[in-house]
């Protein structure tokens, strides 16, 4: 019997344990991460899952086609609704048909963008609306993707964050949108400072904050560079998830951070150490730069964690 070796291509791919495998691949197909069109490969004790595009860990492989999978137009998922980048609607149609589990299918007209930090959507098949609900790690959250910013991709992130949170932590949140850094982190914080300036947002949140039975998160309406002396404490971690403009809201997060607390810095970078000399210049010690994902051609999302030193701003 001759065996015939189906086409390969070069992709992303992530590298996880086999007994890690299925539960890993099923997260990447919540996500809308997993490259459907190609097969997983086994190495020994490793299975390598296609991605569709870089995140942390990933390397360059070599997978073989999936002829029994219907190739479908690169998408993001959020809860029910598919994100595509082109305004393709036989394409659109084609990925709600074949993800029962959707109900609407939105072009993604431009980025995010203004002090909302909103996105303008045209949907092109399914429900005309843009809200949803997002389960992650068994939390829900409700999301609006034309009134609040919210990002699936940093599930992961939310994760690594909450595992380095102590028990006695007080936590601000300066940029929360409809709460998926606060809610996941009060797990494990005493408290947790929610911020953002979108009305909207803070009324998601609000929902969201109910929904889970969080009772340690406080929401605030406000701009983050006007809360300093209203707050009688100092906070142990901060969070900036403001990644096309929180270095201007830096020299705030340290005045807001105890010393030797932690700040994690959000930002699009063109490369590496592109704020490390302004971290340091506000007092700051870099412990990690790590990229979360690819945005554009010769730009990524970055977080910077770090400490901060006694040295800082008054």
């Amino acid at each position: 019997m001759i065996h015939v070796v189906g086409i390969t291509v070069g992709q992303w791919g992530l590298r996880v344990p086999a007994r890690e495998g299925e539960p890993t691949r099923r997260a990447l197909i919540d996500e809308g991460a997993l490259d459907l069109s190609l097969k997983v490969r086994r190495d020994g004790d490793w299975l390598f899952l296609p991605l569709l595009d870089w995140r942390e860990g990933a390397e360059q492989c070599q997978f073989e086609q999936n002829p029994q999978r219907v190739v479908l137009a690169r998408h993001e998922l959020v809860g029910g609704i598919a994100i595509i980048q082109e305004r393709d609607v036989a394409g659109a149609h084609k990925i709600l048909a074949f993800r029962p589990s959707l109900h609407t299918i939105v072009y993604a007209k431009g980025e995010v963008s203004g002090e909302y930090r909103t996105r303008d959507f045209e949907v092109l098949a399914g429900a005309p609306t843009t809200r949803t609900e997002v389960i992650e790690y068994g939390q829900r959250f409700h999301v609006d993707l034309a009134a609040a910013y919210f990002s699936a991709r940093l599930s992961s992130e939310r994760q690594r964050i909450l595992h380095q949170t102590g028990r006695n932590e007080a936590v601000f949140d300066m940029f929360a949108g409809v709460g998926p850094f606060a809610i996941t982190l009060a797990a494990r914080a005493a408290i947790v400072v929610a911020c953002d300036l979108n009305p909207q947002a803070v009324e998601l949140m609000l929902k969201n904050i109910a929904q889970n039975r969080i009772l340690n998160v406080l929401p605030v309406l406000a701009d983050a560079r006007r809360l300093i002396g209203i707050f009688p404490w100092q906070f142990d971690r901060i969070v900036m998830n403001l990644p096309l403009s929180g270095t201007e809201f830096l020299p705030e997060a340290f005045r807001l951070c105890k010393s030797g607390g932690m700040i994690h810095f959000y930002s699009l970078v063109s490369e590496e150490g592109e704020h490390l000399s302004c971290i340091q210049g506000l007092g700051g010690e870099v412990i990690a730069e790590r990229m979360v994902r690819s945005y554009s051609p010769g730009q990524w999302h970055a977080v910077y964690d770090v400490r901060v030193n006694e040295a800082k701003l008054p």
